[in-house]
């Protein structure tokens, strides 16, 4: 349990807000591809803690990023925290990206607000010295972030899709990432965002012969692995998102 409070919360595209906490021990223990469980003040029947991934922590500063959605009641609610306001969350959850040792050349996937943890694996890939691509997804312009994040960290490139064409290609991300794929040299994928995208990003590392992580979303109601709403039906049986996820090898998994 970590108390924390709020340095700065804006909006930083349509939809989709970044927070900034101080939790300086915390800051110190994330490791990128984590969550953490949020106590959302301000609700009186929202029993539950909302479950985030993380985009930046900064252990000299005590602070950690965090973006996310609004998409119900308790991330509207995370949206109207100001600065000063305080609250506590359980971190960090589960485990991260885990890049193969030796990996020359990685491909990054990320649809929607599934960016943050694959900024993570980006962080990764540049302290490894990896390099690496990016395929993002939005529905439209104004919903696209993390691009510059991703080019400060080393990204080769950086290829956009949205759903209405209003930037980069018109259409879904998984097409240019099957492509990249297609043509070889990639020793590793990292994934984020919709269930349907991963399956096919999944798929098209699969057709390449290329290790594939996926980071899962799930309701992770307790995020301890109490409660067992939060489980993935994978090969080797059901595995909690929480403490087994919420990175997974895409081999592995049955039900996106």
């Amino acid at each position: 349990m970590h108390d924390f409070e709020v340095v700065s919360n804006d909006k930083i595209a349509d939809g989709i807000y970044s927070i900034v906490i101080s939790a300086p021990k915390l800051a110190t223990m994330l490791e990128p591809g984590q969550f953490v469980n949020i106590a959302v003040p301000g609700v009186s029947a929202n029993l539950l803690r909302v479950p985030l991934s993380y985009a930046k922590a900064d252990p000299e500063a005590g602070t950690v990023e965090i973006w996310y959605a609004v998409v119900g009641e308790g991330t509207r609610n995370l949206s109207l925290m100001e600065p000063g306001s305080t609250s506590n969350l359980l971190g960090p959850g589960g485990h991260g990206w885990r890049v193969p040792e030796g990996a020359g050349r990685a491909l990054l996937v990320a649809g929607g607000i599934g960016v943050p943890p694959i900024l993570g694996a980006a962080t990764i890939l540049s302290q490894m010295g990896v390099a690496f691509d990016v395929c993002l997804g939005a529905a439209s312009a104004s919903k696209i972030v993390g691009v510059d994040e991703l080019c400060a960290l080393g990204a080769e490139s950086v290829s956009i899709s949205t759903d209405d064409g209003t930037a980069g290609t018109c259409g879904f991300c998984t097409d240019p990432a099957a492509a990249l794929l297609a043509k070889g040299g990639y020793d590793y994928v990292a994934s984020c965002g919709p269930a349907p995208m991963m399956k096919k990003v999944a798929q098209a590392a699969a057709d390449a012969g290329v290790y594939c992580e996926v980071s899962l979303e799930r309701m992770m109601s307790c995020g301890f692995g109490a409660c067992n709403t939060c489980n993935v039906e994978t090969v080797d049986g059901m595995k909690g998102a929480c403490m087994c996820g919420p990175v997974f090898d895409a081999s592995k998994v049955v039900v996106f």
